[in-house]
């Protein structure tokens, strides 16, 4: 019997790997999502792992004052500071940095060259105009971004299937209600909603994702709803009121499993659209406070500061080969799920 439940997915599963562009494509961007999620291990101005006069030290997960290293302050050791460097390096003391020496608010105060400095053996993809090193901005950048794009997908995703599954379910008056809820709720200007808030309250990550999340759910719900409203009336469903199931079982043990298939399918869409969302807002100065590392923020450095290409070239590169690699999951998804194949 398993095996006969098992059948459709892995039935699925085969289609979507035999689209190549899609499987490699989600392949591709799994490695590097889950590459970016240890970005503290490939870039930071911190050393993984040091010897210290016959102690070993972990500065990547722990603070330790300037005056364990022999300085004068009590402060944050500043492992770049040349004195320092010279103290933890020399006299049979040892520092492993990681492979770009780099944090994404870390600021060098060694360059010879105005700012925002080209790229160069220091700096890969140069610095920013305020001395701080683009390519660990991108890094951290394309984290934060993909991981905004996971919660708002996913939070969106709940909303929209609630409400579309109340609303196709029940039908009536609540569907009358809830459809005029949406037109209404749907006309609100929502860059000037985020401008006001942003007046209003201090800008942050998470006052986004609310804000987007209040609008980011009604354009699924419109398909949970459809799917919802072609399978209320099926003969299992009757069967399963005559035999007195609850409203809340079969709306999401019988009826919600036959009506994922639009949701599954948009999903890589969605979290497209919340990446470029947050992208667009960082690029207006509506995201994001700074330092957090931002695409969108390089993005507008990049503009305003024409010559210096290097400081867009790496956001748009990232950007657009993220939004690609999601596109071509998407449509594998979409084959995959087409009840004609």
């Amino acid at each position: 019997m398993a095996a006969v439940e098992d059948k459709p997915g892995s039935r699925r599963w085969q289609q979507f790997k035999a689209n190549k562009l899609g499987y490699y494509s989600l392949i591709i961007f799994s490695v590097i999502f889950i590459t970016s999620l240890f970005a503290e291990l490939i870039s930071n101005n911190k050393p993984l792992i040091m010897e210290y006069q016959g102690h070993i030290y972990f500065p990547v997960f722990k603070t330790y004052p300037e005056t364990t290293f022999g300085g004068d302050f009590q402060t944050e050791a500043d492992y770049r500071d040349p004195y320092i460097l010279k103290k933890i390096t020399s006299g049979g003391n040892w520092a492993v940095f990681p492979p770009n020496p780099h944090s994404y608010d870390s600021i060098d105060l060694n360059l010879n060259v105005p700012l925002p400095s080209p790229p160069s053996r220091e700096n890969l993809l140069g610095t920013d105009d305020q001395g701080r090193d683009v390519l660990a901005r991108v890094i951290y950048g394309f984290r934060l971004s993909v991981l905004f794009g996971f919660a708002l997908t996913i939070i969106g995703t709940a909303v929209g299937i609630l409400a579309g599954a109340v609303m196709g379910y029940f039908g009536g008056l609540t569907d009358l209600l809830g459809q005029r809820f949406i037109e209404i709720w749907g006309s609100m200007p929502e860059l000037y909603l985020l401008i006001i808030f942003s007046a209003i309250f201090k800008p942050s990550i998470t006052l986004l994702l609310i804000l987007l999340s209040m609008f980011g759910w009604m354009g699924l719900s419109d398909y949970v709803r459809a799917e919802f409203l072609r399978g209320r009336n099926m003969d299992y469903i009757t069967a399963a009121r005559a035999l007195g199931v609850g409203n809340g079982a079969i709306m999401f043990r019988h009826l919600l499993p036959n009506g994922m298939t639009p949701v599954i399918t948009f999903l890589p869409f969605r979290m497209s659209g919340a990446i470029l969302a947050l992208t667009s807002l960082d690029f207006l100065g509506l995201g994001v406070p700074p330092p957090t590392p931002s695409l969108g923020e390089l993005l507008a450095q990049g503009k305003n500061n024409i010559e210096a290409w290097w400081l867009s070239a790496g956001s748009v590169v990232v950007l657009v080969g993220t939004l690609v690699l999601l596109i071509f999951i998407g449509e594998a998804l979409r084959q995959a799920f087409d009840p004609r194949n």
